[in-house]
């Protein structure tokens, strides 16, 4: 079986994590798994909103698997994956050295699976004053670039229409 990488990036609410559960859901033989990577212990009830908003969605099509940390814990080969989002995994890894976020994204890009991220586009604002949203925003793009280098496709969602650039 040909199992494949893909990638949707875009803005806050346009639409990205819709279309990322469609595909893995076209592409999955069977139940795919949905990695959750938020960290839910901020207490913070708007995200508690939006959480349950993702969980009704993809209610019964997903087996969910929360993880915030290390991917490669969880994703094993001959399945299909949803990570939503790698944005959050970023943000929880924020302390640890590049090259190991990079590293294990060298990793995953090696499981024989289907995986399909979903990560925020934070990259065409003007650079942050503060040093830790800084650091956040140059990993997204390191990340991103990492991650398009090894997925099959790659859409930019915008207004819940994703467009194919790769």
């Amino acid at each position: 079986m040909n199992y494949k990488k893909i990638l949707y990036f875009g803005g806050q609410k346009s639409g990205k994590s819709r279309l990322a559960e469609e595909k893995t859901l076209e592409i999955s033989s069977s139940k795919p798994y949905y990695i959750a990577t938020y960290d839910n212990s901020y207490n913070d009830g708007e995200m508690q909103i939006r959480i349950n908003r993702h969980r009704l969605q993809r209610e019964k099509k997903f087996h969910t698997i929360e993880e915030r940390d290390d991917l490669t814990k969880v994703i094993q080969k001959e399945n299909s994956y949803l990570v939503d989002c790698i944005s959050m995994w970023i943000l929880n890894n924020i302390d640890k050295d590049e090259e190991a976020l990079l590293t294990q994204l060298e990793q995953l890009s090696d499981i024989q699976a289907n995986i399909v991220f979903v990560l925020n586009d934070v990259n065409s604002g003007i650079i942050p004053l503060e040093k830790e949203s800084r650091k956040f925003v140059d990993l997204t793009g390191v990340i991103g670039q990492k991650l398009s280098s090894f997925c099959d496709e790659v859409y930019e969602v915008k207004l819940g229409i994703g467009v194919q650039i790769k």
